[in-house]
């Protein structure tokens, strides 16, 4: 009888759980752009179809964050790098908000226009969800990083700006010395211009207006040298933007909300200190 009960409240709690989220395509009405992949490619699924889940919190606080999962640009990591904090961000009172981005397979303009539409959506229906307009960050890990900070320095518009940033071991740079290369050829393709490479070298296009912002990143990383997260640090300070930079000395790379990272409590703190005291 016991195991019939406890069987049921997990029914129970997993159907409010599933009724709580939110899942929306990004595109209903067709994307601007494309990446070449037809939809009867075995591969489309993944590459394609862009949505986000939106996890609304119990009692909001008017936060929300729009999490870009990681993967080099030819996947994503949509459970330690995105859906996994959804419990704790909405105990935060933050919404949270993971997207499923477009792989770009050389088409640089499709992850950003589909960061770009994210923002637009959620600042849409900010009232509906107990948004603030102006509270509206985006965050994301290694090659989602990247399109996090290409997102805080490219914005077209006020309305596609993010309040804030959110950066763990991120891809900042195209540069071939210190990049990573899959992010940069399944961006970029393989034979690049200059002026391609230094546009979506972010530490590069930094300004007075971008987003302030919250770097963490482990200083034996050999996927993506540290060197990327710390230049993107110095060209905010150079611009006089709030950032806040943490680096640990092991974990390597795409450790994102796992337990096996043996700083979490510490990173998980100390973001936490930052969302309260700093994103009002």
């Amino acid at each position: 009888m016991k195991k019939i009960l406890l069987i049921c409240l997990i029914c129970i709690s997993t159907g409010i759980m599933s009724q709580n989220k939110i899942e929306m395509p990004l595109w209903p009405n067709g994307a601007p752009n494309d990446n070449g992949i037809p939809k009867e490619d075995s591969r489309s699924s993944i590459m394609n179809d862009p949505s986000i889940t939106v996890y609304p919190a119990k009692n909001p606080n008017g936060k929300a964050i729009i999490m870009c999962p990681g993967g080099g640009y030819g996947w994503l990591a949509m459970d330690h790098e995105g859906h996994a904090m959804a419990d704790w961000m909405n105990g935060m009172g933050i919404t949270y908000i993971v997207l499923k981005y477009r792989m770009p397979v050389g088409n640089h303009e499709i992850p950003l226009s589909d960061a770009e539409q994210t923002m637009r959506l959620v600042r849409a229906k900010a009232s509906e969800w107990n948004i603030n307009p102006n509270l509206i960050g985006i965050m994301g890990a290694s090659a989602g990083g990247h399109l996090a900070s290409t997102l805080a320095t490219h914005y077209s518009s006020k309305e596609t700006r993010p309040d804030f940033q959110i950066l763990f071991y991120p891809v900042i740079t195209m540069d071939n010395s210190y990049t990573h290369g899959g992010s940069r050829v399944n961006l970029l393709g393989e034979n690049p211009s200059k002026e391609l490479v230094e546009k979506y070298s972010n530490e590069l296009q930094v300004t007075a207006d971008t987003p302030k912002a919250f770097i963490f990143l482990s200083s034996d990383d050999d996927a993506v040298p540290a060197a990327n997260g710390v230049n993107y640090y110095m060209a905010l300070v150079r611009n006089k933007v709030s950032a806040s930079l943490h680096t640990y000395p092991i974990g390597g790379h795409g450790w994102g909300y796992g337990d096996g990272f043996i700083y979490k409590r510490q990173w998980t703190e100390e973001l936490e200190k930052w969302l309260r005291e700093e994103i009002n």
